[in-house]
Protein backbone atom coordinates (compact mmCIF):
# COMPACT_ATOMS: atom_id res chain seq x y z
CA UNK A 1 0.00 0.00 0.00
CA UNK A 2 1.59 3.13 -0.81
CA UNK A 3 2.16 5.54 2.27
CA UNK A 4 1.06 9.04 2.27
CA UNK A 5 3.80 11.05 3.12
CA UNK A 6 2.12 14.25 3.64
CA UNK A 7 0.11 12.70 6.12
CA UNK A 8 2.31 11.16 7.91
CA UNK A 9 5.26 13.96 8.43
CA UNK A 10 4.15 16.48 11.22
CA UNK A 11 4.37 20.11 10.62
CA UNK A 12 7.11 21.36 11.61
CA UNK A 13 9.01 25.57 12.25
CA UNK A 14 6.31 27.02 10.33
CA UNK A 15 6.74 24.87 7.23
CA UNK A 16 3.66 22.76 5.88
CA UNK A 17 4.22 19.34 5.14
CA UNK A 18 4.43 20.17 1.11
CA UNK A 19 7.35 22.04 2.31
CA UNK A 20 9.15 19.88 4.71
CA UNK A 21 8.56 16.80 2.28
CA UNK A 22 10.57 19.24 -0.36
CA UNK A 23 13.75 20.07 2.38
CA UNK A 24 13.91 16.11 2.87
CA UNK A 25 14.33 15.81 -0.75
CA UNK A 26 16.42 18.24 -0.50
CA UNK A 27 18.71 17.38 2.00
CA UNK A 28 18.85 13.79 0.86
CA UNK A 29 20.61 15.16 -2.35
CA UNK A 30 23.00 17.20 -0.92
CA UNK A 31 24.21 13.88 1.29
CA UNK A 32 24.24 11.97 -2.32
CA UNK A 33 27.05 14.51 -3.84
CA UNK A 34 28.81 14.72 -0.38
CA UNK A 35 27.29 18.38 0.88
CA UNK A 36 27.66 16.62 4.51
CA UNK A 37 31.54 16.46 4.17
CA UNK A 38 33.78 19.27 5.50
CA UNK A 39 34.72 21.81 2.78
CA UNK A 40 37.89 21.04 1.36
CA UNK A 41 41.28 23.62 1.96
CA UNK A 42 42.43 26.03 -1.24
CA UNK A 43 44.92 23.12 -1.15
CA UNK A 44 42.87 20.13 -1.90
CA UNK A 45 40.84 22.24 -4.66
CA UNK A 46 43.46 22.83 -6.61
CA UNK A 47 44.79 19.34 -6.25
CA UNK A 48 41.57 18.13 -7.70
CA UNK A 49 41.30 21.19 -10.34
CA UNK A 50 44.98 19.88 -11.62
CA UNK A 51 43.82 16.22 -11.46
CA UNK A 52 41.04 16.83 -13.68
CA UNK A 53 43.15 18.58 -15.96
CA UNK A 54 45.79 16.84 -16.07
CA UNK A 55 48.81 16.39 -17.85
CA UNK A 56 50.49 14.59 -20.69
CA UNK A 57 54.16 13.69 -19.45
CA UNK A 58 57.31 11.32 -20.61
CA UNK A 59 58.86 9.07 -18.35
CA UNK A 60 62.35 8.34 -19.62
CA UNK A 61 62.40 4.47 -18.43
CA UNK A 62 63.39 1.07 -19.31
CA UNK A 63 63.06 -0.74 -21.94
CA UNK A 64 61.92 2.73 -23.70
CA UNK A 65 60.20 6.10 -22.48
CA UNK A 66 56.59 5.44 -21.46
CA UNK A 67 53.71 8.71 -22.00
CA UNK A 68 51.13 8.85 -19.39
CA UNK A 69 48.57 11.60 -18.14
CA UNK A 70 48.84 12.44 -15.00
CA UNK A 71 44.55 12.61 -14.61
CA UNK A 72 44.87 9.09 -15.65
CA UNK A 73 48.03 7.79 -13.45
CA UNK A 74 48.40 6.77 -9.46
CA UNK A 75 50.82 5.74 -7.29
CA UNK A 76 51.01 2.51 -5.50
CA UNK A 77 52.89 2.46 -2.31
CA UNK A 78 53.32 -1.64 -1.39
CA UNK A 79 53.79 -2.58 2.33
CA UNK A 80 55.68 0.43 3.15
CA UNK A 81 54.70 -0.65 7.01
CA UNK A 82 56.40 -0.75 10.40
CA UNK A 83 56.72 -4.40 10.27
CA UNK A 84 59.24 -4.41 7.21
CA UNK A 85 60.79 -1.05 7.59
CA UNK A 86 61.16 -0.21 11.19
CA UNK A 87 62.88 -1.13 13.75
CA UNK A 88 61.16 -3.46 16.38
CA UNK A 89 58.64 -5.17 13.07
CA UNK A 90 58.36 -8.69 11.93
CA UNK A 91 61.71 -8.46 9.56
CA UNK A 92 63.98 -6.32 12.11
CA UNK A 93 62.58 -9.33 14.68
CA UNK A 94 63.80 -11.57 12.35
CA UNK A 95 67.37 -10.26 11.99
CA UNK A 96 66.46 -9.18 8.80
CA UNK A 97 68.47 -6.55 7.18
CA UNK A 98 65.82 -3.78 7.07
CA UNK A 99 68.47 -1.22 5.90
CA UNK A 100 67.50 -1.75 1.94
CA UNK A 101 64.07 -1.18 2.64
CA UNK A 102 65.14 1.82 4.63
CA UNK A 103 66.92 3.18 1.84
CA UNK A 104 63.98 3.31 -0.28
CA UNK A 105 61.84 5.66 2.33
CA UNK A 106 63.74 9.21 1.51
CA UNK A 107 63.19 9.22 -2.70
CA UNK A 108 59.47 7.24 -2.03
CA UNK A 109 58.87 10.43 0.14
CA UNK A 110 60.17 13.10 -2.40
CA UNK A 111 58.14 10.81 -5.38
CA UNK A 112 54.91 11.40 -3.25
CA UNK A 113 55.20 14.92 -2.85
CA UNK A 114 55.54 15.22 -6.17
CA UNK A 115 52.46 13.27 -7.51
CA UNK A 116 49.93 15.13 -4.82
CA UNK A 117 51.39 18.46 -5.88
CA UNK A 118 50.50 17.05 -9.34
CA UNK A 119 47.21 15.64 -8.29
CA UNK A 120 47.97 12.24 -8.91
CA UNK A 121 46.31 9.64 -6.56
CA UNK A 122 48.17 7.73 -4.37
CA UNK A 123 47.18 4.19 -2.94
CA UNK A 124 48.73 2.33 -0.28
CA UNK A 125 48.63 -1.56 0.12
CA UNK A 126 49.16 -2.59 3.63
CA UNK A 127 50.00 -6.57 3.91
CA UNK A 128 48.08 -7.70 7.02
CA UNK A 129 45.76 -10.27 8.56
CA UNK A 130 42.15 -10.48 10.22
CA UNK A 131 43.36 -10.68 14.30
CA UNK A 132 41.72 -14.32 14.11
CA UNK A 133 44.07 -14.75 11.53
CA UNK A 134 40.96 -16.59 9.07
CA UNK A 135 42.55 -14.91 6.17
CA UNK A 136 45.99 -16.91 6.28
CA UNK A 137 44.88 -19.72 3.94
CA UNK A 138 44.29 -23.63 4.67
CA UNK A 139 47.01 -24.68 7.71
CA UNK A 140 49.90 -25.73 6.33
CA UNK A 141 49.52 -23.95 2.88
CA UNK A 142 52.55 -22.12 1.53
CA UNK A 143 50.70 -19.00 2.73
CA UNK A 144 49.96 -19.85 6.22
CA UNK A 145 53.78 -21.72 6.70
CA UNK A 146 55.53 -18.92 5.51
CA UNK A 147 53.58 -16.34 7.70
CA UNK A 148 53.32 -18.86 10.71
CA UNK A 149 57.51 -18.94 11.00
CA UNK A 150 57.52 -15.31 10.84
CA UNK A 151 55.60 -15.17 14.23
CA UNK A 152 52.33 -13.67 12.68
CA UNK A 153 49.76 -13.07 15.12
CA UNK A 154 52.14 -12.88 17.73
CA UNK A 155 51.66 -10.01 20.70
CA UNK A 156 54.49 -7.66 20.96
CA UNK A 157 55.44 -4.39 22.66
CA UNK A 158 55.83 -1.78 20.26
CA UNK A 159 58.78 0.74 20.32
CA UNK A 160 56.10 3.57 21.23
CA UNK A 161 54.75 1.22 24.09
CA UNK A 162 51.41 0.22 22.99
CA UNK A 163 50.45 -3.77 22.40
CA UNK A 164 51.01 -4.95 19.39
CA UNK A 165 50.60 -8.05 17.21
CA UNK A 166 52.71 -8.91 13.94
CA UNK A 167 51.51 -8.41 10.83
CA UNK A 168 47.93 -8.33 12.45
CA UNK A 169 45.11 -5.49 10.97
CA UNK A 170 44.90 -1.88 13.21
CA UNK A 171 47.87 -2.40 14.94
CA UNK A 172 51.92 -0.26 14.87
CA UNK A 173 53.05 -3.35 13.30
CA UNK A 174 51.00 -2.72 9.97
CA UNK A 175 50.97 1.23 10.44
CA UNK A 176 53.05 2.94 7.30
CA UNK A 177 56.30 3.97 8.24
CA UNK A 178 56.47 7.38 10.11
CA UNK A 179 58.16 9.29 6.70
CA UNK A 180 55.58 8.12 4.62
CA UNK A 181 52.37 8.96 6.35
CA UNK A 182 49.34 8.97 4.60
CA UNK A 183 47.20 11.99 3.60
CA UNK A 184 43.54 12.07 4.14
CA UNK A 185 42.75 12.14 0.11
CA UNK A 186 44.59 8.75 -0.09
CA UNK A 187 43.16 5.40 -0.60
CA UNK A 188 44.67 2.22 1.99
CA UNK A 189 43.67 -1.21 1.00
CA UNK A 190 44.38 -3.91 3.29
CA UNK A 191 45.95 -7.45 1.24
CA UNK A 192 46.66 -10.63 3.06
CA UNK A 193 48.38 -12.34 0.03
CA UNK A 194 51.60 -10.91 -1.81
CA UNK A 195 49.65 -9.12 -4.94
CA UNK A 196 47.45 -5.82 -3.84
CA UNK A 197 44.95 -7.08 -6.36
CA UNK A 198 44.06 -10.73 -4.69
CA UNK A 199 40.67 -10.49 -3.25
CA UNK A 200 40.89 -6.82 -2.63
CA UNK A 201 39.42 -3.97 -4.35
CA UNK A 202 42.33 -2.47 -5.94
CA UNK A 203 41.04 -2.95 -9.23
CA UNK A 204 37.67 -1.12 -9.17
CA UNK A 205 39.78 1.30 -7.09
CA UNK A 206 41.73 2.32 -10.08
CA UNK A 207 38.83 1.70 -12.23
CA UNK A 208 37.09 4.27 -10.10
CA UNK A 209 39.96 6.76 -10.23
CA UNK A 210 40.23 5.71 -14.22
CA UNK A 211 44.21 5.44 -13.64
CA UNK A 212 45.74 2.60 -16.43
CA UNK A 213 48.88 4.21 -15.67
CA UNK A 214 50.42 2.89 -12.11
CA UNK A 215 53.72 4.53 -10.77
CA UNK A 216 55.05 1.43 -7.78
CA UNK A 217 57.09 2.16 -5.00
CA UNK A 218 57.37 -0.38 -2.32
CA UNK A 219 58.70 -3.45 -0.85
CA UNK A 220 59.75 -5.98 -1.13
CA UNK A 221 60.94 -5.94 -4.69
CA UNK A 222 60.63 -9.74 -5.76
CA UNK A 223 58.06 -10.82 -3.43
CA UNK A 224 55.21 -8.13 -3.10
CA UNK A 225 55.95 -5.40 -5.69
CA UNK A 226 56.40 -7.96 -8.51
CA UNK A 227 53.67 -9.73 -7.65
CA UNK A 228 51.45 -6.88 -7.45
CA UNK A 229 53.04 -5.76 -10.84
CA UNK A 230 52.37 -9.01 -12.32
CA UNK A 231 48.74 -8.84 -11.53
CA UNK A 232 48.61 -5.00 -12.97
CA UNK A 233 50.00 -6.62 -16.22
CA UNK A 234 47.75 -9.36 -16.49
CA UNK A 235 44.82 -6.61 -16.05
CA UNK A 236 46.00 -4.89 -18.95
CA UNK A 237 47.85 -1.68 -16.59
CA UNK A 238 50.94 0.04 -17.59
CA UNK A 239 53.12 -0.34 -14.00
CA UNK A 240 56.36 1.54 -13.89
CA UNK A 241 58.35 0.67 -11.23
CA UNK A 242 60.87 3.30 -9.66
CA UNK A 243 64.11 1.00 -9.04
CA UNK A 244 65.35 3.45 -6.17
CA UNK A 245 62.07 3.26 -4.19
CA UNK A 246 62.27 -0.06 -3.65
CA UNK A 247 64.35 -2.94 -1.81
CA UNK A 248 64.98 -6.55 -1.51
CA UNK A 249 66.82 -8.46 1.23
CA UNK A 250 66.41 -11.83 0.05
CA UNK A 251 69.52 -12.93 -2.41
CA UNK A 252 71.29 -9.17 -1.29
CA UNK A 253 75.21 -9.18 -1.51
CA UNK A 254 74.80 -12.25 -4.17
CA UNK A 255 76.50 -11.78 -7.62
CA UNK A 256 73.02 -10.96 -9.02
CA UNK A 257 70.33 -10.17 -6.31
CA UNK A 258 66.45 -10.84 -6.27
CA UNK A 259 65.97 -7.11 -6.48
CA UNK A 260 68.22 -6.86 -9.76
CA UNK A 261 66.68 -10.04 -10.99
CA UNK A 262 63.06 -8.47 -10.57
CA UNK A 263 64.01 -5.26 -12.21
CA UNK A 264 65.28 -6.65 -15.78
CA UNK A 265 62.23 -9.05 -15.85
CA UNK A 266 59.68 -6.33 -15.43
CA UNK A 267 61.65 -4.21 -17.37
CA UNK A 268 61.78 -6.65 -20.43
CA UNK A 269 57.80 -8.67 -19.85
CA UNK A 270 55.63 -6.87 -17.06
CA UNK A 271 56.28 -2.67 -17.58
CA UNK A 272 58.61 -0.45 -16.96
CA UNK A 273 61.60 0.28 -14.83
CA UNK A 274 62.68 4.25 -13.99
CA UNK A 275 63.77 6.49 -10.84
CA UNK A 276 62.21 8.60 -8.77
CA UNK A 277 64.21 11.54 -10.33
CA UNK A 278 63.52 10.56 -13.63
CA UNK A 279 59.42 10.57 -12.57
CA UNK A 280 59.55 13.78 -10.57
CA UNK A 281 61.66 15.59 -13.57
CA UNK A 282 58.97 14.24 -15.94
CA UNK A 283 56.38 16.41 -13.72
CA UNK A 284 58.37 19.11 -13.64
CA UNK A 285 58.94 19.40 -17.11
CA UNK A 286 54.83 19.25 -17.66
CA UNK A 287 52.93 22.17 -19.24
CA UNK A 288 50.99 23.80 -17.17
CA UNK A 289 47.94 25.56 -17.71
Amino acid sequence: MKRDLEKEIPRAGGLDRREVVRLIGATAAVSLVGGGERPASSEETDIRTQKAKGATITIDAKPEPIAMDTAKTAVIVVDMQNDFGSKGGMFDRAGIDISIIQRAVAPTARVLAAARKAGIAVVYLKMAFQPDLSDMGVRDSPNWRDHQRMGVGTAVRAPNGTESRILVRDTWNTDIVSDLKPQPADTLIYKHRFSGFYQTNLDLKLKDLGAPYLIFTGCTTSVCVESTIRDAMFRDYSPVLLADCTGEPVGYGLPRSNHEASLLLIEMMLGWVSTSDQFIKALESAPTA
